[in-house]
């Protein structure tokens, strides 16, 4: 007893990794990967921590089969009552119902067993009503002690949650009682179940129902032959003759049931027979576990790698995205159209550029004296690269935003999650937040105060103090923040000129101020500060993405914990 109580915790350790959403997107196969997690928590929550709580309840034989072959019709007459309809309307049984001993009514009424369906009392003789969701209990003197009959839905009902509700059934019970017919026993979809009870070694019965007098022996061989074939040779099988019953709700002559009927009694009776169902059909399902919960981990990795995927879309999406800035600062673009009017406003006329090789000393008077006859002219410039700068970062940020969505959407799990995101956040996604213009204007912003706190810090030197002095610390700070766009890959014609110009003229006279060396430690400097804000506006503005699969799907840990979990299962084993 203690080696059970220790291989039930096991099972209930199992249990608790799989209360999380496992699957929540549409990666690989998900509508399988959810049915198998589902199938091992049902089998767990049905049959397995049941069972090994109460060794020795009741045997619970689950009638299954497909549409039509007169499970509803065996399960009355082994009753000795009308207590599930039978009838030509399909599906026919909309609630499963479960017949047992009157002694036996407060072990299933209890919600042990099949602890999701509520229970419903009585047989349709007795007015019970058995709605979807729900299990009807009818009590019968006709079976005997420790054993139930449960009729189950068809296992190929056109009704989905029939099949599921079917299978869920088949794999709560103890033993099989697998009802076919002498037209349909070759089926596919009967043996697809009938495999399933090979590879979990459940204890399992076949009835073979309207078998024609006249075709008895060579229909029972060839089922026979199958059985052997599929590896279940020594199932026990019983063939039930075809008869005109007077009506839908007619039951099999005593007779015809006796067989079925007294190899059942015989499981109750023998204590030895029955323990043997019990432990077949209960260590199958154990160890059908050492293959299940594995498979289910690799499933569960599948979707973690898929959720992962979609992260690294929108992170690449947003890495591309700064290196497209990095390009904006290279290829000359910001010293286009108002940049490059405010600089010859700020420098005065062109022709000062043609006498820059040999008079830089008299350029710079001319510069001071024009900032001095002017209306800050260096302010204006300023004002018109911020513009350009916070610019290029919204579109930058508009383009990142738009090739993270336009590659989520490619992809099926993608799709499922802006779907699921609803139309309000995903609608949004395809563009920048609408705050980033206000959080990259303050950013721009901060860069000049940087910068200029920069060129104070540099102008502090008593060597170049009176040098900086000469132009003012707006001014050089200016003329630092266009050397950090200075690069013209990307211009061409007369604006190349007029940018090369932009980029010579800023750079000879910050040499002349600070001295080579320095002024390319200051551009330096100050373009990565500039790419360390504009890293941190992107990262924020693609962290809307990543919250969308934050936390979304199983816990890192969960595949190694089942795998754990598992064999944890298989070593404790039953005793």
């Amino acid at each position: 007893m203690a080696g059970n109580d220790r291989l039930r915790a096991a099972l209930e350790s199992l249990r608790r990794h799989l209360d999380q959403d496992l699957f929540p997107l549409e990666i690989g196969d998900a509508a399988a990967d959810r049915r198998v997690l589902a199938e091992l928590r049902g089998q767990l929550d049905d049959y397995l921590l049941p069972r090994l709580s109460a060794i020795d309840a009741p045997l619970l034989a689950v009638v299954g089969g497909s549409t039509g072959a007169g499970k509803s019709t065996l399960v009355n007459s082994l009753a000795g009552a009308l207590v599930t309809e039978p009838g030509v309307l399909r599906p026919t049984t909309l609630a499963p119902t479960l017949v047992c001993n009157p002694a036996d009514v407060a072990w299933f009424t209890a919600a042990t067993v099949l602890p999701g369906l509520a229970r419903v009392t009585g047989g349709v003789a007795d007015g019970g009503r058995g709605e979807p969701g729900t299990l009807r209990i009818a009590p019968v003197d006709a079976l005997p002690p420790g054993l139930a009959l449960l009729d189950a839905p068809d296992i190929d009902s056109v009704v989905t949650a029939n099949r599921e509700l079917a299978a869920q059934l088949l794999a709560a019970a103890d033993l099989w009682l697998f009802v076919t017919t002498a037209a349909r026993y070759a089926d596919e979809v009967p043996w697809s179940f009938l495999r399933v009870a090979r590879e979990r070694s459940t204890a399992l019965a076949v009835i073979l129902q309207r078998v024609p007098a006249e075709a008895r022996e060579p229909v029972v061989a060839d089922l026979t032959r199958l059985l052997n074939e599929n590896g279940l040779g020594g199932t026990p099988l019983f063939a039930v003759p075809e008869l005109e019953l007077p009506s839908e709700r007619a039951r099999l002559p005593a007779d015809v049931v006796q067989p079925i009927a007294t190899w059942l009694a015989g499981l109750t009776v023998d204590a030895k027979a029955r323990a043997e169902v019990v432990r077949r059909t209960l260590t199958g399902a154990l160890d059908s576990l050492g293959t299940r919960v594995p498979d289910l981990a690799d499933r569960v990795e599948r979707q973690r790698a898929g959720i992962a995927e979609l992260r690294d879309i929108a992170v690449k999406a947003y890495d591309v995205a700064m290196s497209a800035f990095d390009e904006g600062m290279r290829d000359g673009r910001l010293l286009r159209g108002e940049v490059l009017a405010r600089w010859q406003d700020f420098v005065g006329t062109g022709d000062l550029m043609r006498a820059l090789e040999s008079r830089v000393g008299w350029l710079r008077d001319r510069l001071v004296a024009v900032f001095r006859g002017r209306p800050a002219p260096d302010k204006e410039l300023r004002i018109a690269l911020e513009s350009g700068v916070e610019s290029l970062i919204r579109a930058t940020a508009d383009a990142a935003a738009e090739r993270a969505v336009e590659a989520w959407l490619a992809l099926p799990a993608g799709r499922d999650l802006l779907e699921k995101s609803g139309v309000a956040v995903s609608g949004r996604l395809g563009r920048a937040s609408p705050d980033l213009p206000a959080r990259a204007g303050a950013a721009v912003r901060a860069w000049q105060g940087h910068v200029l706190d920069l060129v104070r810090s540099e102008g502090a030197d008593r060597r170049t103090l009176a040098r900086a002095a000469s132009f003012g610390v707006n001014s050089l700070g200016v003329l630092i923040m266009l050397a950090v766009f200075s690069t013209t890959g990307g211009i061409t014609g007369i604006e190349l000129g007029i940018a090369g110009g932009t980029g010579v003229l800023s750079q000879k006279l910050l040499e002349a101020v600070f001295g080579d060396q320095a002024v390319r430690t200051l551009t330096q400097r100050a373009r990565e500060d500039l790419r360390q804000r504009v890293r941190a506006l992107l990262d924020e503005d693609r962290a809307r993405f990543v919250s969308l699969v934050e936390g979304l799907g199983p816990a890192p840990e969960t595949a190694a914990r089942l795998r754990e979990a598992a064999k944890a299962v298989q070593e404790r084993g039953l005793l």
